[in-house]
């Protein structure tokens, strides 16, 4: 496997609904989109392939590998880049619960890592915002990072952005970039978004590539969109606007390594 030390990554900013093959043609066009503009890396939103009605979970969830997973392997070794796909409701053995799960396609149009999303995000709002994620979802257990090309890529999904712990387990074992595939909500992103991805990315000196949904979700829930790549400075190399769209942002290994080396935070973590 070549080391590429330098290469553009893309976030893809949508606005999911519940017919999952518009979902699925709509990123599929995103992803084409970005490989066109040299993305060696794109990384699509939390429940990009369908959000709708909580209660209508566990019906639409599928086995991955599976239909939709088959079809983005295809594209992916087509156009030779690595993808995560964001998330997708997994099919799991429990009847009344799945999982939220993000995966890394490789070049090869093989899927390289399976993360299911840990935290689940069970909150009450003062602004009558609710949410129960674990009434219909399973918590995944492991951490998840992957060797490639472009370097180790730690998966994550939205809430998980809240707990540094698990960034940094990762970022300990390696990890230089940081995905997250989010739903965040307009209220919580308002107030934290930003500053969230730009520690992470600070406290573990990675690369966070942050793609949002934007638009109204299930059951009214506003989305925050606001989409972001970060370096490992905690500099915004990417911004999204309002709306469904593609932001990019330049991956330097060889930068990242020398702000490793002067700051060596990592290797003086102790209490880990």
């Amino acid at each position: 496997m070549d080391d590429i030390l330098r290469f553009t990554a893309a976030a893809v900013q949508l606005d999911a609904g519940s017919d999952t093959r518009l979902n699925l043609d709509k990123a599929e066009s995103f992803i084409a989109e970005a490989a066109k503009a040299g993305a060696g890396l794109v990384v699509l939103p939390e429940v990009f392939l369908w959000r709708g009605p909580q209660a209508e979970e566990v019906a639409i969830a599928e086995e991955i590998p599976g239909p939709s997973t088959t079809r983005l392997c295809a594209l992916t070794k087509r156009l030779g880049i690595h993808l995560v796909a964001g998330s997708i409701l997994e099919r799991s053995n429990d009847q009344e619960r799945v999982y939220n799960t993000s995966l890394l396609i490789d070049p090869s149009g093989s899927v390289a890592a399976r993360y299911r999303k840990i935290h689940l995000f069970d909150i009450d709002l003062e602004d009558s915002v609710s949410i129960r994620e674990s009434d219909t979802r399973l918590a995944g257990t492991q951490v998840c990072s992957v060797d490639t090309a472009l370097g180790k890529i730690a998966l994550s999904v939205c809430y998980d952005l809240r707990f540094p712990e698990l960034y940094r387990q990762s970022a300990l074992s390696g990890a230089e970039i940081i995905t997250i595939p989010a739903a965040f909500t307009a209220t919580t992103g308002a107030a934290h978004w930003e500053v969230l991805l730009r520690a992470r990315a600070v406290e573990n000196l990675a690369y966070v590539i942050a793609a949002n949904q934007i638009g109204t979700g299930t059951g009214g829930i506003v989305t925050y969109g606001n989409s972001m790549i970060v370096d490992p400075w905690g500099q915004p190399l990417a911004h999204a606007e309002d709306g469904e769209t593609v932001i990019y942002g330049e991956i330097d290994r060889n930068h990242q390594r020398d702000l490793r080396r002067q700051l060596p935070c990592l290797s003086h973590a102790r209490l880990t």
